[in-house]
């Protein structure tokens, strides 16, 4: 096996497992252990006065569960069509947040080795949004850092160009 190489996923502990996706062209991942669902497009009830990154909440089986757009948290143009959004349901200290995102990878189990923490010129902002990098074979998985990710207080917006150059 070759470094940054992608292996099926197993439990092992050389590795560790992400649930990815893609937000523009970029190639996110979250630990499975903090992902509690993956949807289709819910619908959404608008808050007013909410954060810009906030598109709305949705009733999940009685839950209510706030929904934030990946793509306004990282200063993204909007999706063409908000429907064709996807809906990762992610477990955090406050309860369940939805990320809602282009498109759902797969579950990836990556080498440890491959991991670098975030490069140190990126901005204070970036870097807390990110826990750090893997290097796979074509491109770079953006590990986020969930806590930070869903953070209204924090909200402020990640230029999605200083993330592509890490």
């Amino acid at each position: 096996m070759k470094a940054g190489e992608i292996v099926p996923v197993r439990a092992d502990a050389a590795g560790r497992q992400f649930a990815t996706f893609f937000v523009g062209g970029l190639f996110f991942g979250i630990d499975v252990m903090d992902v509690q669902e993956v949807l289709r497009y819910q619908t959404m009830t608008t808050v007013p006065l909410a954060p810009g990154m906030v598109e709305g909440l949705i009733n999940l089986r009685g839950q209510i569960v706030i929904a934030i757009d990946m793509r306004r948290r990282l200063g993204m143009e909007p999706r063409e069509d908000r429907h064709e959004a996807m809906n990762i349901v992610v477990r955090t200290e406050e309860g369940a947040v939805s990320l809602l995102v282009d498109e759902i990878g797969d579950v990836l189990e990556v080498e440890r080795t491959c991991f670098e923490l975030p490069p140190e010129n990126l901005s204070p902002v970036a870097k807390e949004l990110l826990r750090g990098v893997y290097k796979l074979e074509g491109r770079l998985l953006l590990v986020l850092n969930t806590e930070q990710t869903v953070d209204a207080a924090a909200g402020r917006q990640v230029p999605a160009a200083e993330l592509a150059t890490s």
